[in-house]
């Protein structure tokens, strides 16, 4: 398996796994919270059928990547993005985050410029700057955050469990999901459900908890310094990142930015409606 090391803790280094596939326009898929390279998959598949080139990585701390105990500030992961880009030497990419994963690309973005990118999609985005304060009355409650912290202090796989639920929008999309083997009707099979689990747990605790954390981050200095075209797919019933402080507030502040709503969509908007999320990213790659 291919990686790139971008650190050191201690003795050991802290090697990124990346995958590689296809040959075209590159376009870079940053994935999400409690997730890995491979939740990609249903767009990975429509990008190379596509004509492109299809790189995507495991942050640090999950999938095949090294777990340290440091570096899951934003400023950390836009550095390890930025490893990759140039040890690929990566030109005229189109950047793709889901989930937290749009917070590095924003850091990036707002950091390291956009000589090496073209354009940007941002899917159930984090920023602009996600808790309330007097000074951003959009974002959410603190408190939300500072609970979900606890659960995971307290039960790892327990918060883990209420937070894919939320994720897939469980009770949203099917009422009755306990008594079916469909947790989410025709939306997210039992399988599918289990398999994030899984993959969830394999994110080391250090990163669990650092991740989650950097969801305080303000992103609003980065969005202010971006003037390539971005693509904002947003879930308008996200119980993760809500639109209202997220997607929509972003589609104003961004110089040039195009906002894509699915009505029905949650969090997890790249596996429960990827169809719809696919023919968006398609159409907007084509088109620049």
């Amino acid at each position: 398996m291919p990686y790139v090391m971008v650190g050191r803790e201690n003795t050991g280094d802290i090697r990124i796994h990346y995958e590689d596939h296809g040959a075209g326009p590159p376009v870079v898929l940053v994935h999400g919270y409690l997730a890995d390279g491979r939740s990609w998959e249903k767009q990975e598949a429509a990008l190379l059928t596509a004509g492109y080139r299809v790189i995507s990585y495991d942050r640090r701390g999950g999938g095949d990547s090294g777990r340290p105990t440091v570096g899951y500030d934003y400023d950390t992961l836009a550095a390890d993005l930025n490893i990759l880009l140039e040890v690929l030497d990566v030109l005229d990419a189109v950047l793709v985050g889901c989930c937290s994963g749009t917070g590095e690309l924003t850091r990036y973005l707002g950091t390291y410029g956009q000589r090496r990118v073209r354009g940007a999609a941002l899917l159930a985005p984090l920023p602009p700057f996600l808790p309330r304060s007097d000074a951003n009355p959009e974002g959410i409650a603190p408190g939300v955050l500072d609970a979900f912290l606890c659960e995971l202090s307290a039960d790892r796989p327990a918060a883990i469990k209420a937070y894919l639920d939320r994720y897939y929008n469980i009770d949203y999309y099917n009422t009755d999901y306990r008594n079916t083997d469909l947790l989410g009707g025709s939306r997210v099979s039992d399988q599918a459900w289990q398999n994030s689990f899984h993959v969830a747990l394999r994110v080391s605790a250090v990163a669990a908890l650092g991740c989650a954390v950097a969801w305080r981050e303000d992103f609003r200095d980065d969005v202010a310094r971006i003037t390539i075209p971005v693509l904002i797919v947003q879930g308008a019933q996200d119980r993760v990142m809500p639109p209202g402080a997220t997607g929509n507030r972003l589609a104003v502040m961004l110089a040039d930015a195009r906002l894509a709503v699915i009505p029905d969509g949650g969090h997890a908007i790249i596996w429960t409606h990827a169809a719809q999320v696919n023919q968006l990213l398609v159409g907007f790659l084509q088109a620049l």
